[in-house]
């Protein structure tokens, strides 16, 4: 053990989305005087990205510390949502404890097991803390028997199950040993980390070995890796040595060596085996590579990630809109910017393609690719992709798909319709649970496939006041035939030109409109979704014809409904497979892979004979 370590607690927050892990941080950084007292920092502090903050949700884990009673505490922030979960495996490996925030009325959800398991998996010290005990409808008793369920179930070591449990709320700031006597403020739970988590193991006087568990880059100081140094001690200067995949090896130099403190990095002039430090001067360096020293180079066991399941194809722009609003257009940047994620988004797969303008690009959820092309579009780049699909894998010669736990909160008007959506998409229910006043919780195992363009209907059938939250299960034998993505067809515009209020209020009639009277449209874009099962080409720059006849009465009044709002998560759950999503900086549009007419109708022949030749 390394004495001066003692003084040193690595500990990962751990929990569900939206049971209140952010706010928890903010309270742990605020208490232990990070921050001056003339400092605005407001709330959510460690959701410094844009997304992030727009979301209500963690996409990427930071880290951060604290100093309580002479222990700086190095805290590691991690996202709650399951399309992320990637990032959760990358860097629990920097942890010796973890702490479990769960929901006093949601309880253990499923996302909570799935990172619980990766927590236990690293053999860390477990923790416990229920929030939002403040709650009206908190059931706290009952909570705390689920999640010790859930150990039981998850454990892998006898003192796995031997763990502390404190009761607080983020929000109002308090924590307490006792659900049932509110505390001041988060004493309680500084003082259980200091006692529950164990210092850091590692000898600093054995050679250096540190895991790489996350990449930035600063444009002073070139690229930043970050991890935590398991062995030996690390100085500005050292020439140590990089071991990458197959066992490569590089020399570099380091340049500089920082540690946190609360949300910034501070140069250090050393730092040992136990610290989590950020260093500079490798370049080239990826996620799970180790920096060793240079006379005695051991690799360490390389991060274990779970594979992509869900794909979908990125390609060029090639709409009659095409370079109007991206700086970034062409097929080369389009490789550029996915190896560039490639980098440090380790759940992220890209394949080539035989067409140089197009990549197949797979990842853990709908979710996960959307933030990609979201931060895309906003950097400037133009592309369309095609409809998510999922992986299938074969497994002892059959063909299987993934499986996904689906939990879903709804109000007790909107249950018998949820169970009847989600059972015509192949899910069965494994449980029910009381949820808030008047709400129930339903638990299902769904095939992934069935996820795909659920959520839109499922608010819609809720009126928005549903929850839903899924995660990975497992792969099993296929179920059934292809799921019809969306109930209605396309309306698809015949002829470029600018949408006209009279044409579109003639076509409202036929289906849900995507588009409003004056916007610029091409031969082949959808412009609205059709209320029967067919496409229909439609001209919606229709004008109404003139006479020198005057009418009787009042012309009739234009009343259109105005259209659906068309995000990108809405676009990608909308769209069926001869269709592409163009996003460019300033819009976002749902065209038909063929855009002329008689090319999709050649392509729907082909098919058919296809269809007839293989029956």
């Amino acid at each position: 053990m390394n004495d001066k370590n003692d003084a040193i607690r690595n500990l990962a927050i751990i929990a569900h989305v939206d049971h209140g892990k952010t706010t928890l941080v903010d309270a742990l950084l605020k208490q232990g005087k990070v921050f001056q007292p003339h400092q605005q920092v407001g709330s959510l502090i460690m959701d410094t990205n844009p997304l992030e903050r727009e979301r209500g949700i963690t996409i990427l884990a930071k880290n951060a510390s604290v100093s309580y009673g002479g222990v700086r505490i190095n805290l590691i922030d991690t996202p709650g949502h399951a399309d992320f979960s990637g990032e959760v495996e990358r860097v629990m490996n920097m942890a010796d404890g973890c702490l479990l925030l769960v929901d006093a009325v949601d309880g253990p959800m499923p996302q909570t097991t799935y990172v619980l398991r990766q927590a236990l998996q690293q053999d860390v010290t477990p923790m416990v803390v229920i929030n939002k005990i403040d709650r009206p409808e908190a059931r706290v008793a009952e909570v705390e028997g689920l999640v010790q369920d859930l150990f039981l179930e998850l454990a892998t070591r006898d003192d796995h199950l031997d763990f502390p449990v404190l009761y607080t709320s983020a929000k109002q700031g308090y924590a307490s040993r006792d659900s049932e006597a509110p505390g001041a403020d988060m004493k309680p739970l500084f003082e259980s980390i200091l006692s529950s988590v164990p210092p850091p193991a590692g000898d600093p006087d054995a050679p250096l070995q540190m895991l790489v568990a996350a990449l930035d880059y600063d444009t002073y100081v070139g690229q930043v890796c970050v991890g935590r140094i398991s062995s030996g001690a690390l100085r500005p200067r050292d020439t140590v040595t990089v071991l990458g995949p197959g066992g490569a090896a590089t020399d570099h130099t380091i340049e500089f060596v920082f540690v946190f403190h609360g949300m910034e990095r501070v140069e250090v002039a050393e730092a040992y085996a136990g610290d989590i430090v950020a260093v500079t001067g490798p370049e080239g360096v990826s996620i799970g590579d180790t920096i060793a020293s240079r006379e005695s180079p051991q690799a360490l066991p390389t991060i274990a990630i779970n594979e992509p399941t869900v794909r979908m194809t990125f390609g060029v722009n090639t709409s009659p809109f095409a370079s109007r609003d991206g700086r970034f257009v062409t097929g080369r940047h389009l490789r550029e910017r996915l190896r560039r994620e490639l980098i440090h988004n380790v759940a992220l797969r890209v394949e080539e393609s035989g067409n140089p303008d197009r990549f197949q690009v797979s990842g853990r959820g709908e979710l996960h690719l959307a933030i990609l092309i979201e931060n895309m579009r906003r950097e400037g780049h133009e592309l369309a992709v095609a409809c998510p699909e999922v992986i299938h894998k074969t497994v002892d010669g059959r063909e299987c798909e993934p499986f996904e736990h689906l939990s879903v909160d709804v109000e007790e008007a909107h249950r018998g319709t949820v169970m009847e959506m989600l059972g015509s998409r192949r899910g069965t229910l494994d449980d029910v649970q009381p949820g808030g006043p008047g709400r129930t919780r339903l638990d299902y195992v769904i095939p992934a496939r069935a996820l795909i363009g659920l959520r839109t209907e499922f608010l819609s059938a809720t009126s928005g006041s549903g929850l839903m939250h899924h995660t990975f299960s497992h792969y099993a034998p296929r179920l059934g035939e292809e799921m019809p993505r969306r109930r209605g067809g396309a309306l698809i515009a015949n002829a470029p030109g600018k949408a006209l209020a009279y044409a579109l209020f003639n076509l409202q009639e036929r289906g849900r409109l995507l588009i409003g009277p004056g916007e610029e449209v091409y031969e082949g874009m959808v412009v609205g979704i059709h209320s029967r099962a067919n496409d229909l080409v439609v001209n919606p720059m229709k004008a109404k014809q003139l006479t020198n006849i005057r009418a009787a009465g009042s012309d009739e009044n234009i009343l259109l409904t105005p259209p659906l709002s068309l995000t990108l998560e809405t676009a990608m759950a909308l769209i069926e497979r001869d269709e592409l999503v163009e996003i460019t900086p300033n819009a976002i549009r749902i065209r038909k892979a063929q855009l002329h007419e008689h090319e999709r109708r050649r392509r729907a022949r082909a098919g058919t004979k296809n269809r007839r030749a293989s029956a």
